[in-house]
């Protein structure tokens, strides 16, 4: 699995600290990690939460990540950014009992997570927990396990009705203000990482040209 980190700017100069927890716990379990920044909170392009949905959107879309961690002071910016285009079921999670569970009953494709709030003493161990338990099974197994079934017909029924809530996502970039979507790919390795990792043909041209 390919997993996407994104920072945005306020939590901007954790992004090595979360990027090395991220890794410690995923790759030894197969995963790649891409980092799409921020890097630093000086980085050139910065990105706000509600960019970080529009990043996430298009990763996941387009068959870049397969998987996107990410999160604001809070994470519940994030995370509504997140859920706010369609192909991003994403959750908000604080330790890793809601990592566990939402994988595992909700079976999404990202995370949020608080990076200021209540992140102190011991706050990159808290995150190698969560992406441990995060990772440590293929989502969606129910949990209790006895629930499985009904939680796999939930999630299916919801997925449905997301489906007939939201637009294209080619048709929800466009009616936003062009400025706004540009500064999402303005990362300085966001360009190479997507092209090379881009399933979507049509999605990477139309990317491409509003990047321009």
């Amino acid at each position: 699995m390919k997993i996407a980190l994104i920072n945005e700017n306020s939590q901007a100069a954790k992004n090595a600290l979360i990027e090395a927890a991220l890794k410690k716990a995923a790759e030894p379990m197969g995963h790649t990690v891409v980092n799409y920044g921020m890097y630093t909170a000086e980085d050139k392009a910065q990105l706000t939460y509600v960019q970080v949905g529009i990043l996430a959107a298009v990763l996941l879309n387009g068959g870049a990540a397969d998987y996107v961690v990410t999160g604001c002071g809070t994470g519940e910016g994030a995370m509504l950014a997140c859920n706010s285009f369609p192909g991003v079921v994403c959750g908000h999670v604080e330790d890793a009992l809601d990592a566990y569970t939402f994988a595992q009953i909700n079976d999404g494709n990202a995370i949020a997570v608080p990076f200021a709030k209540g992140f102190g003493w011991g706050g990159e161990i808290e995150l190698e927990y969560i992406f441990e338990k995060l990772f440590s099974e293929p989502g969606g197994g129910g949990y209790p396990k006895e629930r499985a079934v009904p939680e796999r017909r939930n999630k299916k029924i919801l997925d449905g009705v997301r489906a007939a809530a939201y637009k294209p996502l080619p048709d929800i970039l466009r009616s936003l203000d062009r400025d706004l979507v540009r500064g999402a790919f303005a990362g300085e390795r966001f360009m190479d990482r997507f092209s090379r990792d881009c399933k979507d043909e049509a999605l990477l041209k139309f990317v491409c040209e509003l990047a321009e």
